[in-house]
């Protein structure tokens, strides 16, 4: 696994990306769809991660997505972006 690389691990309620030094994010939620709890590495943030993990659970859950409170305004700016349409 090279810099660039990274992997996707999957556990009860979490997606986890991560590539050989460092966990690169992580979201938590529930079969409701609700998101308890995002992360993304400030070192790989505004690359995509935070959106291709909610996209996970979006496919999992097949809910609407929404996040517990609090929601920051980059949270809901972020939600936003998944739950509109393309």
């Amino acid at each position: 696994m090279n810099s660039l690389d990274y992997e996707l691990v999957e556990s009860e309620g979490v997606f986890t990306y991560k590539n050989l030094n460092t966990t690169i994010g992580f979201v938590r939620f529930n079969k409701a769809g609700e998101i308890e709890y995002i992360f993304v590495n400030p070192i790989f943030r505004k690359k995509g991660f935070a959106k291709k993990l909610l996209q996970l659970v979006l496919k999992k859950t097949e809910k609407k997505l929404v996040f517990q409170e609090p929601i920051s305004p980059l949270g809901f700016k972020l939600l936003q972006s998944i739950n509109s349409p393309n």
